[in-house]
């Protein structure tokens, strides 16, 4: 299965807060919030959701196509995928910006508090899917947080293409309208949310969870430390456990890896309890490093924990397509 990735490519600016965020919140003056962190630390990372899923994606030998709008900083950030298994044929290079800057603090709880300049990903509608697809034909567009105008572009494009599309909004459902999130999510194979995002996405459409059901084929809902939710009309929800006991570094980017290893093994043809699985376990290999690409994708790994976790049988379906990705 080809698949391109298209969203937001950005540099990270990672900060840790020795302290919790909410002792520094006083409830009666909330309306008035003017608040300074002293940070310990500054980590400068690679990152971007469509380039962290894609790093996964080439990481476990699907050879992704990045879809996305970079500024003439991303050279040396090219090279790195490059090296890692994806195709940055598609990239839109803007000669006007800087490639997007994500700037969050991470409080001793995990809590974040996150800022995102869009730089040159305000012109990632420039892309168009018509040339990625001649280019190379596409069996699967993930539409994941972008400029806004590009959601929706990239979208229409595959509904008129008759690609299947998989809608992940996520972040960006703060600035999206209701009529635009109806127009991501409506007609997707797959729809990514996390369990506030699955809130905040009913909101904004105007719909019940049965109404955006209908609309969908699939709703796959993180749950963090409790995992992942998989919801299809007229079926009974699947549901896996997270991996236990993981020392949590920086959750920056967990989500996205979680995505990468989840669409992999639906691509290879396995049952949605493999694919949530092995999502799972690449979201562990995230969540103990620093950074949305600083883990290292190694199938024995990966099979260590997912047959300590599941079990033998879940570990035996997962073998064969693994080692292929070595």
């Amino acid at each position: 299965m080809r698949i391109a990735v298209t969203g937001s490519i950005a540099t990270d600016h990672l900060m840790a807060f020795p302290g919790r965020f909410v002792d520094q919140l006083l409830p009666d003056q909330l309306e008035h919030v003017s608040l300074s962190f002293l940070v310990d630390t500054l980590q400068v990372r690679r990152g971007g959701v469509a380039a962290n899923i894609a790093f996964g994606l080439g990481g476990l030998g699907l050879d992704p196509l990045l879809v996305g709008a970079v500024g003439p900083d991303f050279a040396e950030y090219e090279v790195w995928l490059k090296e890692h298994g994806v195709d940055t044929g598609s990239v839109y290079v803007s000669s006007d910006h800087q490639t997007a800057r994500f700037m969050c603090m991470t409080d001793q709880d995990t809590n974040q508090i996150a800022a995102f300049y869009a730089g040159a990903m305000a012109e990632a509608g420039r892309v168009d899917l018509r040339a990625v697809h001649d280019r190379a034909p596409l069996d699967l567009v993930l539409v994941s947080p972008n400029d806004p105008g590009a959601m929706v572009r990239h979208t229409e494009q595959a509904r008129d293409l008759d690609i299947d599309f998989a809608a992940d909004p996520s972040q960006q459902l703060a600035r999206l309208t209701g009529a635009e999130v109806r127009s991501l999510v409506t007609g997707a194979r797959w729809l990514f949310t996390n369990e506030y995002e699955s809130a905040l996405l009913r909101e904004r459409a105007g719909w019940s969870r049965q109404e955006v059901l209908d609309r969908v084929g699939t709703w796959v809902t993180t749950l963090g430390a409790q995992g992942v939710r998989i919801d299809r009309m007229g079926a009974p929800a699947v549901t896996v456990g997270a991996v236990p006991d993981v020392r949590a570094e920086d959750p920056t980017g967990v989500g996205d890896a979680f995505r990468s290893g989840f669409l992999a093994a639906v691509s290879w043809g396995l049952k949605l309890e493999s694919a949530a699985q092995l999502g799972c376990a690449m979201s562990a290999l995230a969540l103990v490093t620093v950074g949305s690409q600083a883990y290292e994708v190694r199938p024995e790994r990966l099979l260590a924990t997912v047959r300590a976790v599941y079990g033998e049988h879940a570990a035996g379906l997962l073998e064969a397509k693994l080692g292929r990705s070595a």
